[in-house]
């Protein structure tokens, strides 16, 4: 079957106001960057984001943020975007912080088909009592926070339920990708991206590489196109941009 859609807008004309996504990328590595630029360019508005952060002020999923689309944000990092603090502060954002490892994992289960599992991260913290501000009031009263945890004890230790995440759609950026949405990503642009993939009813691939089926090798496939029901060839820049550029210097 070939999954190849013409151009990112037509990839995701159909996701409506109000649909949850779960968005590939670390910091600005792996980002789906088209796909994003299409949707800022759509008439979709309160999207319910699931992403290891929210991009930066002017890149990323910050310029879907800016265009005021986004209305919730389940993320493990906020740093690097002053207007993502603004909005959340202001009580124009509803955040769920939720550790790395079980936001991976929230999103591992439920491409998984496995509702719901418990760990230890967070057990004994405010997390398991509830009340963690989600949504602020403009005043800066908590105006929705975030619900108690079940909690029970497996070998002497206590561990909370936590419920996998399955999103509408999800977005994701590869390397290379075949017709068939079989999928290679390039060294730490992996990242979150074949977990969202996962985690996606309809999953969307960015791929810099349109590769014809049969030509990739099936043992360095790191997503297999069972996963992925639509692929875009988009551009790969030569200008990638890097967060925090560290060099050192010449002895």
């Amino acid at each position: 079957m070939d999954k190849t859609v013409t151009s990112a807008a037509r990839a995701v004309a159909d996701v409506p106001s109000g649909a949850s996504l779960a968005v590939g990328g670390f910091g600005l590595c792996g980002v789906p960057a088209d796909l994003i630029e299409a949707l800022r360019a759509g008439p979709a508005t309160d999207l319910r984001v699931v992403s290891n952060n929210c991009g930066v002020d002017d890149a990323g999923l910050g310029r879907l943020l800016a265009a005021g689309r986004i209305a919730r944000m389940t993320s493990s990092y906020v740093g690097e975007n002053r207007e993502f603090a603004r909005r959340y502060l202001h009580g124009e954002l509803e955040v769920e912080l939720v550790a790395q490892g079980t936001l991976a994992e929230r999103l591992r289960a439920g491409g998984s088909g496995i509702p719901a599992f418990y760990t230890p991260a967070g057990a004994g913290t405010p997390l398991a009592d509830g009340g963690l501000p989600w949504r602020y009031h403009a005043d800066g009263s908590v105006a929705l926070g975030s619900p108690a945890r079940e909690v029970r004890e497996f070998g002497g230790r206590p561990y909370l339920l936590e419920e996998a995440i399955v999103c509408d759609f999800a977005l994701v950026r590869a390397a290379v990708g075949d017709r068939h949405g079989n999928l290679v990503f390039h060294a730490s642009a992996r990242n979150f991206n074949p977990l969202c993939a996962m985690a996606g009813r309809i999953t969307v691939a960015e791929v810099e590489r349109l590769a014809e089926p049969g030509e990739l090798d099936p043992g360095r496939i790191d997503l297999p196109g069972i996963f992925v029901q639509r692929v875009v060839a988009v551009r790969d820049p030569a200008d990638k941009r890097i967060e925090k550029l560290t060099t050192t210097g010449a002895r």
